[in-house]
């Protein structure tokens, strides 16, 4: 009762965004499925499916930088409502005609636009609630978010196969039940007055680039740099775990990966209110190196055991703990350390870097699968994860000695 009652004394748009999220997740069944589509149903070997991911993570940098614009510019519950109404008109062409190349790209700007208006759900959770608070509200958001996400990906396993249009049905009809509640229910999205000794860091600088801002606070650039390495790491589990499922257990790979992944949220609802109630205290630079850390043995595990079903469960396990730990860090670290006229454009640039990042780091992958070598691929993803833990440790002493308040 404690894990949930630690929720309570948010703002009343709080909860009211974290179950617009919810309901979107319980959609969710495309994006993760990407790989299991491009290799089942459209035969595509995993070279041709690492540059279709490739391509896709490059044609979105424009867009997240003008989803961060947007963010600091425009009205912030607007521009979730606009994406995702775009989203929703993808999903319904897709599921109407036949899967093809067009279904790509339609597949693709829907996950540009749910990707774009992220700095703006960012930007306006952390306008919404006080900076002491700000780690509860962004917790309880990833909470929904995962419950929605629960049964979406092994419901997706199951209609891969011959029910694919319905996946694409269910995807539109729930993003469209959260247009509706956001616009009829988020009304109060004045910014909180926050005079704290922890808000220093956070008073507007209107008329400032970001560029200046950024020079100024280099910690910032290494955490963007950090988190972008994790993600990239991270995307290996939707591209390499599926391809070696595949690879290994054939059309049964598809309903074994959704299973993991609805594990992997399981986890996430889980030990996302049990973390937040017992490391308080621990600072997110610690937090994200753990994350890195627990992402690294996770895929070890996968690696040692592959082929051997029970594992992967452990595995995923393990860096769903990883996962926790640093989605826990992000969104308080950056909103308490930027000034709040630049968190949209700040989150923007942080979506720029991680996607171009994965883009050249799933084409290497790619290469390196492609000519037979799943063993030297995942060699390489554990070897570039280490290097990422190498400079969690540089971020943890030096963050410390840069935003002193925070620590007080």
């Amino acid at each position: 009762m404690q894990l949930i009652s630690q929720y309570r004394g948010l703002r009343r748009e709080n909860y009211i965004l974290c179950f617009g999220r919810l309901v979107t997740a319980m959609g969710a069944m495309i994006w993760p499925m990407m790989t299991m589509i491009l290799s089942r149903k459209m035969g595509m070997s995993a070279r041709h499916i690492a540059w279709v991911m490739a391509a896709v993570g490059i044609l979105s940098l424009p867009a997240n930088l003008i989803g961060g614009k947007m963010a600091d510019h425009l009205n912030k519950k607007m521009n979730i409502i606009y994406l995702d109404i775009v989203s929703v008109v993808c999903y319904v062409i897709c599921a109407v005609i036949p899967l093809s190349v067009k279904s790509i790209v339609l597949m693709s700007v829907a996950a540009t636009c749910q990707s774009m208006e992220h700095p703006s759900y960012n930007a306006l959770t952390a306008d919404i609630t006080l900076t002491d608070d700000r780690e509860r509200a962004y917790s309880l958001q990833y909470l929904c978010s995962n419950l929605g996400f629960v049964m979406s990906p092994t419901i997706a396993g199951f209609l891969l196969r011959d029910y694919l249009w319905l996946a694409f049905l269910i995807s539109a009809a729930a993003i469209g039940c959260s247009v509706v509640l956001i616009f009829f229910m988020v009304k109060d999205i004045t910014p909180v007055t926050d005079h704290s000794q922890k808000a220093v860091y956070q008073a507007e600088r209107e008329g400032e680039g970001l560029w200046t801002i950024l020079k100024e606070n280099k910690m910032i650039v290494l955490y963007i740099l950090v988190v972008s390495g994790y993600f990239a790491t991270y995307q290996m589990y939707n591209y390499l775990m599926p391809l070696d499922l595949a690879r290994l257990h054939g059309d049964s790979g598809a309903v074994i990966f959704g299973s993991i992944t609805s594990v992997n949220c399981v986890v996430v609802v889980i030990c996302t209110p049990l973390f937040t109630r017992m490391f308080p205290r621990v600072s997110e630079t610690v937090k994200t190196m753990l994350g890195q850390l627990l992402l690294v043995a996770g895929f070890g595990i996968f690696l040692l055991f592959l082929g051997k079903i029970p594992f992967y469960y452990v595995a995923m396990i393990v860096l769903t703990w990883g996962e926790v730990f640093s989605t826990l860090a992000e969104s308080p670290y950056l909103t308490k350390r930027m000034p709040a006229s630049h968190r949209g454009r700040i989150n923007g640039l942080s979506e720029v870097l991680r996607t171009g990042l994965t883009s050249a780091y799933q084409l290497l992958i790619g290469f390196i699968y492609g000519i037979g070598a799943s063993g030297a691929a995942w060699v390489t993803v554990l070897i570039f994860g280490g290097f990422f833990v190498l400079l969690c440790a540089v971020l943890v002493v030096q963050d410390r000695k840069t935003y002193g308040n925070l620590y007080l």
